[in-house]
């Protein structure tokens, strides 16, 4: 493995305590991920950076030298996992190429962990050879998986003009199959491809070129990911053998028949719902003042945040579109379609970490309940990126886990109200993070 590490990630190093040999975590409520009832009153034993015991009091003695931690009243979770975020572009007020760098992405990651968030994946916007090192690269932070460069028409891909280097541009078939077999010697996690026409302002990729990409992508044990828009475009996508959406339909409500295709192939959504409930969002909406969000961004961050919500245009449309995809993300949720965690964090005007929360929130006001979107956020896109020490509670795990002073059962918003982090066994260090954000 390589073990080179940016001065950032080396200052986070230095400001982490050692993992004790033995931890032992008392009293609190377990939410394992997986969707079994609540564990009341668990206790949870680590050692080094695993998972040893799970379970009632009286099933786990404390052994010699273990440091106890009492966690009454309180509630444990998996860390979060990300399907669909982005790296490396925002920094501060400024969002550019330019920015695309090892400290940034650094950076970015310790964002995520800080709230809890323990691996993301980075949805197509990820140019050379950097993004590859770092997945292989000791770094602080969430673990970093990545799609690389993703896939669209010559300058047709994201709505950023910063990000829209990024992306191969496929012409002809040939096009398409000969960079994805350069893509595929870099072993990405998922393939992304672009389809839309972003409300008329580009050509749409025509259904033969990336019939072409998911072929050969699947020649190579890759999975294709798509980003959609309209109806149409997902009947066919799914059609042509796309393993999973990274956004629901927004042009219409999804029919029961491209739900039931979905279900039959296997398939897997994000809905990264945030985003297009922003838009439907006149003024600036209240969790823009949560303290919790303060926490880690300056106040002229969320200033230029805020601004945007006060020059938004075509809010009834965008209500119309928002309300479509409730209704879809319930239908999908009623056929057993895989859904996880995704919301498009990384792109202009977003939140790394604290918008993964917002995104469980709104995720429950369309219809799941807060067991649902716990195991949508862990242990389903663990098992999606094969990160299989990550997503559950469980003995032989990764000691990856948020304990949160309310239980999210009685209210998601509760998966904000973080009391620790752990990581790889160790406590986060979430107050010399804030320091180094946000100076007071």
């Amino acid at each position: 493995m390589r073990l080179s590490v940016s001065l950032v990630a080396l200052a986070f190093i230095a400001a982490q305590p050692s993992a004790p040999g033995a931890l032992l975590l008392e009293g609190a409520r377990i939410l394992v991920g997986d969707g079994r009832p609540a564990i009341e009153n668990g206790s949870l034993l680590v050692r080094d950076d695993a998972i040893v015991r799970v379970g009632r009091p009286d099933e786990i003695g404390a052994p010699a030298g273990a440091v106890r931690v009492d966690v009454r009243g309180k509630t444990i979770i998996p860390g979060l996992i990300n399907l669909h975020g982005h790296v490396g572009y925002l920094n501060g007020t400024t969002f550019s190429a330019d920015n695309y760098t090892r400290e940034t992405i650094v950076d970015q990651l310790n964002r995520y962990l800080y709230y809890g968030v323990v691996a993301v994946m980075s949805c197509g916007t990820d140019p050379g050879d950097l993004p590859f090192q770092l997945r292989a690269d000791m770094h602080t932070g969430a673990i970093f998986r990545t799609a690389g460069r993703g896939f669209a028409l010559p300058n047709a891909s994201t709505g950023n003009a910063a990000m829209r280097g990024a992306p191969y541009g496929i012409s002809t078939e040939e096009d398409a199959r000969s960079d994805v077999r350069e893509l595929a010697a870099k072993k990405p996690d998922f393939v992304k491809v672009w389809v839309d026409d972003r409300n008329g302002t580009f050509p749409k990729l025509p259904p033969a070129l990336y019939r072409a990409l998911i072929d050969e992508a699947h020649k190579h044990d890759l999975r294709v990911v798509a980003h959609v828009y309209y109806l149409a475009d997902a009947q066919e996508l799914v059609r042509a053998g796309a393993d999973g959406f990274l956004h629901l339909v927004r042009d219409a409500e999804m029919d029961d028949a491209l739900v039931e295709a979905m279900r039959a192939r296997r398939m897997f959504v994000t809905p990264n719902i945030s985003g297009s409930e922003a838009a439907t969002q006149a003024a600036p909406p209240a969790w823009l003042d949560d303290p919790v969000l303060g926490e880690t961004t300056p106040a002229a961050v969320l200033a230029k945040v805020r601004s945007t919500f006060t020059s938004r245009r075509n809010t009834a449309a965008a209500a119309t579109s928002y309300a479509r995809q409730q209704r879809s993300l319930a239908k999908l949720l009623a056929a057993g379609v895989t859904i996880a965690l995704g919301d498009d964090t990384g792109i202009e005007n977003t939140f790394f970490g604290y918008g993964e929360h917002h995104e469980l929130e709104l995720m429950v006001a369309a219809g799941m309940t807060p067991m649902q979107t716990i195991v949508a956020a862990t242990s389903t896109p663990a098992a999606l990126l094969h990160l299989d020490r990550l997503g559950t509670i469980a003995p032989g795990k990764q000691a990856d886990f948020v304990v949160l002073d309310a239980s999210p059962l009685e209210s998601i918003g509760n998966t904000r109200r973080i009391w620790k982090v752990y990581q790889r066994g160790r406590e986060v260090d979430r107050a010399a993070m804030r320091a180094r954000w946000n100076p007071r």
